[in-house]
């Protein structure tokens, strides 16, 4: 978030509706479909990443996560079906599908042959575990002669 200094006490309707901040938001909250992403956080610990998606709603059989090189792509396609009765009948119905992509280039310290993740609660996590060469090492001190 951006910090504006604004001349008068009124900041401009304008002025913050055509600011970079709403295109931003609007240009990396939406997918292709027109439907909101997922929001993530990612986490980093001295030996993983952590990264969490918040997708409630779904199945761990939704989810798909591939490794392609150095990037990590999360997706889902998921169609919504309505259920109809016997008593009922359609006179018009539009397919829903909801579906999402992120993508995220890895660092080249981690083990991606060792990701593991798991969905719980509306929560997609993905454990990244970090390289040993990537881990702090302990300070070591040096003896003087």
């Amino acid at each position: 978030m951006a910090l504006v200094r604004y001349h008068n006490q009124l900041p401009s309707f304008f002025d913050r509706f055509f600011s970079n901040e709403l295109e931003d938001w609007n240009r990396n909250n939406f997918s292709n479909t027109n439907t909101t992403l997922p929001s993530v956080n990612i986490k980093e610990n001295k030996d993983e990443f952590l990264v969490e998606v918040a997708a409630p709603g779904f199945e761990k059989t939704d989810f798909k996560i591939e490794i392609d090189n150095d990037m990590l792509t999360i997706s889902s396609e998921k169609e919504i079906k309505d259920e109809v009765k016997d008593d009922e009948r359609i006179t018009k119905h539009e397919f829903s599908y909801q579906s999402f992509t992120r993508s995220f280039t890895l660092p080249e310290l981690v083990e991606d042959d060792k990701i593991t993740a798991k969905y719980d609660n509306g929560i997609l996590s993905i454990t990244i575990p970090k390289k040993e060469e990537a881990k702090p090492r302990p300070v070591k001190q040096i003896a003087i002669k």
